[in-house]
Protein backbone atom coordinates (compact mmCIF):
# COMPACT_ATOMS: atom_id res chain seq x y z
CA UNK A 1 0.00 0.00 0.00
CA UNK A 2 0.86 3.79 -0.59
CA UNK A 3 0.22 7.09 0.32
CA UNK A 4 0.92 10.05 -1.39
CA UNK A 5 1.23 13.38 0.23
CA UNK A 6 0.04 16.38 -1.37
CA UNK A 7 1.11 19.58 0.65
CA UNK A 8 -1.68 22.85 0.31
CA UNK A 9 -1.83 26.40 -0.50
CA UNK A 10 -1.18 27.07 3.13
CA UNK A 11 2.27 25.77 4.74
CA UNK A 12 1.46 22.94 7.03
CA UNK A 13 -1.51 21.41 5.48
CA UNK A 14 -1.46 18.27 3.29
CA UNK A 15 -3.93 15.91 1.99
CA UNK A 16 -2.63 12.28 2.92
CA UNK A 17 -4.20 10.06 -0.37
CA UNK A 18 -4.52 6.10 0.71
CA UNK A 19 -4.99 3.70 -2.04
CA UNK A 20 -8.45 1.67 -2.19
CA UNK A 21 -8.63 -1.73 -3.48
CA UNK A 22 -12.15 -2.69 -4.25
CA UNK A 23 -13.79 -5.86 -5.62
CA UNK A 24 -17.02 -7.90 -5.24
CA UNK A 25 -16.55 -8.17 -1.76
CA UNK A 26 -16.31 -4.55 -1.22
CA UNK A 27 -12.96 -2.47 -0.27
CA UNK A 28 -10.12 -2.48 1.76
CA UNK A 29 -7.48 0.09 2.37
CA UNK A 30 -5.11 1.00 4.97
CA UNK A 31 -6.22 3.84 6.90
CA UNK A 32 -2.64 5.07 8.84
CA UNK A 33 1.12 3.77 8.43
CA UNK A 34 3.79 5.14 11.52
CA UNK A 35 5.98 6.13 8.26
CA UNK A 36 3.26 8.82 7.49
CA UNK A 37 3.49 10.79 10.33
CA UNK A 38 7.23 10.88 10.38
CA UNK A 39 6.71 12.00 6.63
CA UNK A 40 4.34 14.85 7.50
CA UNK A 41 6.27 16.13 10.36
CA UNK A 42 9.54 14.46 11.74
CA UNK A 43 9.06 13.37 15.42
CA UNK A 44 5.57 13.19 14.95
CA UNK A 45 3.54 10.63 16.82
CA UNK A 46 -0.15 10.23 17.33
CA UNK A 47 -1.73 8.90 20.46
CA UNK A 48 -5.00 8.97 20.49
CA UNK A 49 -7.94 8.55 17.93
CA UNK A 50 -11.21 10.13 18.43
CA UNK A 51 -14.49 9.24 16.45
CA UNK A 52 -17.99 11.84 16.31
CA UNK A 53 -20.90 11.09 15.12
CA UNK A 54 -23.13 13.93 13.93
CA UNK A 55 -26.04 14.49 11.34
CA UNK A 56 -26.36 16.70 8.70
CA UNK A 57 -26.08 20.64 9.02
CA UNK A 58 -23.59 20.20 12.10
CA UNK A 59 -20.69 22.62 12.60
CA UNK A 60 -18.11 21.33 15.05
CA UNK A 61 -15.29 23.38 15.47
CA UNK A 62 -13.03 25.68 15.28
CA UNK A 63 -11.11 24.01 18.11
CA UNK A 64 -7.71 23.51 18.93
CA UNK A 65 -5.12 22.58 22.32
CA UNK A 66 -2.83 25.00 23.43
CA UNK A 67 0.69 24.54 24.28
CA UNK A 68 1.87 22.33 25.47
CA UNK A 69 -0.81 20.21 24.96
CA UNK A 70 -1.43 21.60 20.95
CA UNK A 71 -2.77 18.70 18.51
CA UNK A 72 -1.53 18.04 14.86
CA UNK A 73 -4.67 15.74 13.46
CA UNK A 74 -5.40 13.64 10.84
CA UNK A 75 -8.67 14.05 9.89
CA UNK A 76 -10.69 11.58 7.91
CA UNK A 77 -14.42 9.90 7.30
CA UNK A 78 -15.60 6.74 7.70
CA UNK A 79 -18.91 7.06 6.78
CA UNK A 80 -20.69 10.16 4.96
CA UNK A 81 -18.87 13.41 3.96
CA UNK A 82 -17.97 16.43 5.59
CA UNK A 83 -16.76 20.07 4.37
CA UNK A 84 -13.35 20.20 6.85
CA UNK A 85 -11.66 23.49 7.60
CA UNK A 86 -8.63 24.58 9.21
CA UNK A 87 -7.76 28.10 10.09
CA UNK A 88 -4.01 29.45 10.69
CA UNK A 89 -3.34 30.70 14.25
CA UNK A 90 0.29 31.01 14.23
CA UNK A 91 1.72 34.33 14.87
CA UNK A 92 3.95 35.38 12.42
CA UNK A 93 2.52 32.84 9.40
CA UNK A 94 2.16 34.44 6.23
CA UNK A 95 -1.43 32.93 6.24
CA UNK A 96 -2.23 34.38 9.69
CA UNK A 97 -6.34 34.00 9.77
CA UNK A 98 -6.09 32.08 6.65
CA UNK A 99 -8.57 29.40 6.00
CA UNK A 100 -8.33 26.37 3.96
CA UNK A 101 -11.63 23.50 3.72
CA UNK A 102 -11.53 20.41 1.84
CA UNK A 103 -14.23 18.05 1.14
CA UNK A 104 -13.53 14.57 3.05
CA UNK A 105 -16.10 11.56 2.03
CA UNK A 106 -15.83 7.97 3.06
CA UNK A 107 -15.84 7.27 -0.43
CA UNK A 108 -12.41 8.57 -1.33
CA UNK A 109 -9.17 7.31 0.65
CA UNK A 110 -7.89 11.13 1.76
CA UNK A 111 -7.30 12.67 5.12
CA UNK A 112 -6.53 16.13 6.09
CA UNK A 113 -3.35 16.74 8.23
CA UNK A 114 -3.35 19.42 10.39
CA UNK A 115 -0.49 20.19 12.37
CA UNK A 116 -0.04 21.90 15.57
CA UNK A 117 -1.44 25.61 15.36
CA UNK A 118 -4.18 25.48 13.19
CA UNK A 119 -8.55 25.83 14.47
CA UNK A 120 -9.96 22.91 13.02
CA UNK A 121 -13.63 22.58 12.10
CA UNK A 122 -16.44 20.66 9.88
CA UNK A 123 -19.50 20.61 8.54
CA UNK A 124 -21.67 17.34 7.85
CA UNK A 125 -22.84 17.57 4.22
CA UNK A 126 -24.54 14.02 3.91
CA UNK A 127 -27.26 12.99 5.95
CA UNK A 128 -24.89 11.81 8.57
CA UNK A 129 -21.07 11.36 9.06
CA UNK A 130 -18.39 9.70 11.30
CA UNK A 131 -15.69 11.35 11.34
CA UNK A 132 -12.29 10.01 12.75
CA UNK A 133 -8.99 11.52 13.74
CA UNK A 134 -5.70 10.79 15.28
CA UNK A 135 -4.21 13.45 17.27
CA UNK A 136 -0.64 13.59 18.17
CA UNK A 137 -1.70 14.95 22.21
CA UNK A 138 -4.31 13.43 24.85
CA UNK A 139 -7.20 15.71 25.29
CA UNK A 140 -6.00 18.30 27.95
CA UNK A 141 -9.51 20.06 28.63
CA UNK A 142 -7.63 22.53 30.64
CA UNK A 143 -6.10 23.24 26.97
CA UNK A 144 -8.98 23.89 24.95
CA UNK A 145 -9.72 27.10 23.33
CA UNK A 146 -11.03 27.67 19.83
CA UNK A 147 -12.36 30.51 17.12
CA UNK A 148 -15.80 30.87 16.45
CA UNK A 149 -16.81 29.32 13.46
CA UNK A 150 -19.14 32.27 12.19
CA UNK A 151 -16.55 34.85 12.38
CA UNK A 152 -17.05 37.60 9.85
CA UNK A 153 -13.08 38.28 9.41
CA UNK A 154 -12.46 34.67 8.36
CA UNK A 155 -15.15 34.60 5.91
CA UNK A 156 -15.76 30.96 5.93
CA UNK A 157 -18.05 29.43 3.50
CA UNK A 158 -19.74 26.96 5.28
CA UNK A 159 -21.87 24.79 2.76
CA UNK A 160 -24.72 24.29 4.91
CA UNK A 161 -27.80 26.91 5.66
CA UNK A 162 -28.95 26.60 9.48
CA UNK A 163 -25.81 25.11 11.09
CA UNK A 164 -26.27 23.38 14.50
CA UNK A 165 -23.84 24.55 17.17
CA UNK A 166 -23.32 23.44 20.76
CA UNK A 167 -23.51 26.75 22.93
CA UNK A 168 -19.64 26.28 23.42
CA UNK A 169 -18.78 26.72 19.99
CA UNK A 170 -21.31 29.96 19.75
CA UNK A 171 -19.20 31.67 22.66
CA UNK A 172 -16.14 31.32 20.82
CA UNK A 173 -14.36 34.60 20.39
CA UNK A 174 -13.48 36.25 17.18
CA UNK A 175 -9.92 35.99 15.60
CA UNK A 176 -9.67 39.58 16.53
CA UNK A 177 -10.21 39.25 20.02
CA UNK A 178 -8.09 35.92 20.31
CA UNK A 179 -4.44 36.01 21.73
CA UNK A 180 -3.06 33.18 19.48
CA UNK A 181 -0.70 30.58 21.91
CA UNK A 182 1.21 29.87 18.22
CA UNK A 183 3.93 30.82 16.92
CA UNK A 184 4.93 30.55 13.03
CA UNK A 185 8.56 28.76 12.70
CA UNK A 186 10.18 28.21 9.17
CA UNK A 187 10.37 24.56 8.72
CA UNK A 188 6.50 24.00 9.84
Amino acid sequence: MSFRIEPLSVPGLALVHGTRHADARGSFEEWFRAEIAERLAPGLGFVQDNLARSRAGVVRGLHFQAPPHQQAKLVGVVDGEIFDVAVDLRRGSPTYGRWLGVRLSADESTRLFVPAGFAHGYAVTSASATVLYKVSAVHAPESEGGVAFDDPDLGITWPVADPVVSERDRGLPRLSEFDTPFTYAEDS
